[in-house]
């Protein structure tokens, strides 16, 4: 049987958290005077906290100092977890769940990749964080998509070769991390924006089983 290293991201390919963190930015942005639309949303996706907080200033115009953008960025994520709270299974994108299950009965290698420093308690929460044989998130990693350290890590974690590795992504600058690991690179999402993925998908319901045998052999 061939072991394959299925690597996972997290906002946008497995649940719908990408709304509340667009929440939580947009009120910040409010509060800073800032008008922050789902279009310059587009602009955060696989970035990092520190990294988006700093687009969004870029947006108003604003500089501040290191004291005042750590206090803005606990705010934005102490907002960000507020909306988690309630979160459960049904968060979970259509599809994937099948997919998650059947590399588990055909004994694959999983693991998560995110940028989200909150990803074990989302996993937690909708109920699947057993699925995982590893987990690699923004507390495990210095760099930021669209460098490969996630995909590399979660990799070695698994004891897999890069070649022998699959991520699933949602955002140019993960599927750009995939391909700069010389990993296979599946694009969940619209083609026009994920045109450098191998594969591209609209959602996972489009994914069908050959598809994955054809990916493990």
């Amino acid at each position: 049987m061939n072991k394959k290293a299925f690597i996972f991201d997290l906002d946008g390919v497995i649940v719908d958290t990408a709304k509340y963190h667009f929440l939580a930015w947009q009120k910040l942005a409010q509060e800073l005077g800032i008008e922050f639309t789902p279009e310059h949303n587009e602009q955060l996706k696989g970035v990092s906290r520190v990294r988006s907080l700093d687009i969004i200033l870029d947006l108003g115009k604003i500089t501040a100092s290191q004291p005042d953008k750590n206090k803005w960025l606990f705010q934005k994520n102490e907002d960000y977890l507020s909306y988690l709270i309630d979160i459960d299974q049904s968060e979970i994108l259509p599809g994937v769940l099948p997919v998650l299950h059947f590399l588990k009965d055909k004994n694959q290698h999983i693991a998560l990749g995110s940028a989200s420093k909150n990803a074990r308690p989302i996993l937690e929460k909708t109920g699947i964080l057993n699925l995982f044989d590893a987990i690699v998130d923004g507390n495990d990693v210095t760099n930021a998509k669209p460098d490969p350290e996630v995909f590399l890590q979660a990799a070695r974690l698994l004891g897999a070769s890069n070649q022998d590795s699959i991520v699933f992504e949602d955002s140019v600058a993960g599927i750009q991390a995939a391909n700069t690991a010389g990993m296979t690179s599946i694009g969940i999402g619209e083609e026009a924006v994920l045109h450098e993925s191998k594969y591209i998908f609209h959602d996972f319901t489009f994914i069908d089983v050959s598809f994955i045998e054809s990916l493990i052999n």
